[in-house]
């Protein structure tokens, strides 16, 4: 998970989460889990690509490359990227959009928990990040669409029914994303 906390001093944290060993560890809170902005699944590699990684480290065991880790923008910079992505422009309707997301996560059924206005102002912040990263200045439905997953599959939480019958946060969102009519 990514947390991006603005402030005098820029910094992100990203945590990692073992679904299947929960031993000794102790779930995050709702409120906590809130402020992370993502929550990105990662798959196991490829089998190219963890050949890859093994190359990479067959000759680093003790991570001497971590070493050489640098920054890789000042923080003005930051700043300036930030302020760019500010001026993305997003019609009023994908405004509303983005508020229907959020909203019909609250009115669900299929959820005991709903998603927070900090859910609403995380999909706009990366809906606008994600278009200036395409080097559009406008935001499309497509790129709300886009960030949704990872913005609200952590902080929703299914009904004991739907997730012993299977379903995943993805699904639900998915299907609120159908089932609302998209702005051009």
């Amino acid at each position: 998970m990514v947390s991006l906390t603005y402030s005098a001093f820029p910094f992100f944290v990203i945590a990692t989460q073992n679904p299947i060993e929960q031993e000794g560890t102790y779930k995050l809170p709702e409120a906590q889990l809130d402020r992370f902005i993502f929550r990105i699944k990662l798959n196991y590699p490829a089998l190219e690509e963890e050949k890859q990684i093994l190359r990479r480290f067959s000759e680093d065991f003790s991570m001497k490359a971590i070493d050489e880790v640098g920054a890789v923008m000042s923080k003005e910079e930051l700043a300036n990227s930030r302020s760019l992505i500010e001026k993305v422009y997003i019609k009023s309707e994908l405004i509303d959009y983005i508020a229907q997301i959020v909203h019909a996560t609250r009115n669900n059924a299929d959820l005991f928990l709903g998603a927070s206005p900090r859910a609403s102002m995380s999909i706009l912040k990366t809906s606008k990040a994600l278009s200036a990263i395409a080097g559009r200045d406008f935001v499309t439905p497509e790129d709300i669409q886009r960030v949704a997953y990872p913005v609200l599959n952590h902080r929703i939480i299914l009904t004991p029914e739907r997730e012993m019958e299977g379903l995943s946060p993805e699904d639900i969102i998915k299907g609120i994303i159908q089932n609302l009519e998209v702005p051009r």
